[in-house]
């Protein structure tokens, strides 16, 4: 299991099985064949699978025959990652073996349980995902600058987990190895509870009117975006997650609770609510931006008066290129129907002033500090 392959500048990771076809497992499957990987699919509703191929993800796995593959890779929800991986195992479908699954402890329990070779598998965990699903959802970029958990027993050979390792830089992810245990407590706090908190917020749009729906703006479109998940398998992911998940929500509800009497008393306190929201500010300058770097509060934004035209976000784009200023990361500020709207540039503040300057000269309308 040597990494010759890495060590002449080829990927030692050649040949790749992704047993799932749903957006997980087709946006791996689209960044391995971006590096020339060679990808095997398989999935049980033939329609998702027929869309991944269609899509350039890969080939069928069902009769291709030929060696093992390097790394097969379970895109499945965790309550059958276990059992198609001792299937998978039993056939010999590949020299080391990972899964996707959002939690990992009652995965590796069942693994375990079921007599899996845990020698060979390496649990992990893609921080990527997107609010829709299925095959037709998927993007080869959908993990570039992402974390990618990676959780081996103490039964796990080095070099399998070096080898699900170069899946995860292959597909653009920065692999990080992590206890189980600590992965499941992380994700509850970073991604289980936003999930129910968005959720929280988006139900209680049933019962609002017309009118408070048309004043709806980007903020609430930014909080509840992930409501728009699949409830049956987030029901799933957050039943494998239950303890860490319910500590976290408890102290969530406990800050609402109070900045609710808070508001809700005869004298209204404003120390209790100041106090969640300069928390709140904190805990937000402490999430990293792209690659670990700095959250985004620590840019520069530029906004930049945009037409909606085919093509203005290129020319926008191209722009800045020539200017020699990267653009970290941008935000569309639109209200369809207007001919206008605002391109939020992010930049380090050493760009500012000579991005600024560029851009005005090409006949941008720039609004510094504004």
């Amino acid at each position: 299991m040597g990494d010759a392959g890495a060590r002449d500048g080829r990927p030692s990771v050649r040949r790749v099985a992704v047993l799932g076809a749903g957006l997980i497992g087709t946006s791996i499957a689209l960044a391995l064949r971006s590096h020339g990987v060679e990808v095997l699919l398989s999935d049980p509703d033939a329609a998702a699978l027929r869309l991944a191929c269609d899509l350039g993800a890969g080939e069928p796995l069902e009769g291709s025959g030929g060696h093992p593959a390097d790394v097969a890779v379970i895109a499945a929800p965790p309550a059958v990652v276990p059992q198609v991986l001792r299937r998978a195992q039993d056939d010999g479908l590949a020299h080391v073996y990972t899964d996707a699954a959002s939690v990992k402890a009652s995965v590796v329990a069942a693994a375990e349980d079921l007599g899996c070779d845990l020698a060979t598998f390496v649990p992990g965990h893609p921080m990527g995902g997107r609010e829709k699903r299925g095959p037709g959802a998927a993007r080869a970029d959908l993990f570039l600058g992402r974390s990618w958990a990676l959780c081996p027993t103490g039964k796990a050979d080095p070099g399998a987990v070096e080898r699900v390792a170069e899946v995860a830089r292959l597909c653009g992810a920065d692999p990080l190895v992590v206890d189980a245990a600590a992965h499941d407590r992380a994700v509850a706090l970073v991604s289980h509870v936003p999930h129910l908190a968005s959720s929280a917020v988006a139900a209680r749009l049933l019962d609002a009117g017309e009118d408070a729906l048309t004043l709806a703006g980007q903020g609430l479109r930014d909080v509840t975006r992930v409501a728009g998940g699949d409830p049956s398998l987030w029901t799933e992911i957050l039943t494998h997650n239950a303890a860490p998940v319910a500590r976290v929500l408890r102290a969530v509800a406990e800050d609402l609770f109070r900045t609710a009497d808070a508001l809700a008393g005869p004298d209204m306190e404003a120390g209790p609510v100041r106090d969640l929201l300069v928390r709140g500010r904190d805990g937000h300058g402490r999430i990293p931006g792209k690659h670990g770097e700095p959250t985004l509060p620590d840019y520069t934004v530029i906004p930049v008066v945009i037409p909606d035209e085919p093509g203005t976000l290129g020319r926008l784009f191209a722009a800045a290129a020539d200017a020699g200023v990267n653009i970290e990361d941008v935000r569309i500020e639109h209200t369809p129907g207007l001919p206008l709207g605002v391109a939020q540039l992010y930049v380090l503040p050493a760009g500012v002033d000579t991005l600024g300057r560029a851009l005005a000269a090409d006949g941008w309308s720039v609004h510094p500090g504004a």
